[in-house]
């Protein structure tokens, strides 16, 4: 689990049918300090309703993932488990 600010959403005029009607969130990994970037922006399923701005909790749990999808085979890594508060 990591904290990480929603920074923008993404769209995909093909993509794999486990993710139908799944909204994709642009994540950027957080640092402990909850400002400083750590790696790369992410693309993360929401599952929170997170909007541009959020500070979240992802997750990189596929099994996790794969029960929200109802899919065995899904190409989705990261997901939002959590709203922050107080970011």
């Amino acid at each position: 689990m990591q904290l990480a600010r929603i920074i923008g959403t993404a769209t995909a005029t093909v993509k794999h049918r486990s993710l139908d009607g799944s909204r994709m969130l642009v994540v950027q990994p957080l640092m402990a300090d909850r400002r400083s970037p750590d790696g790369d922006p992410q693309i993360a399923i929401d599952t929170v309703a997170a909007g541009i701005g959020d500070t979240v909790v992802i997750t990189s749990d596929g099994r996790l993932l794969r029960e929200i999808l109802k899919s065995d085979a899904t190409p989705a890594r990261w997901s939002t488990i959590a709203l922050v508060d107080n970011p």
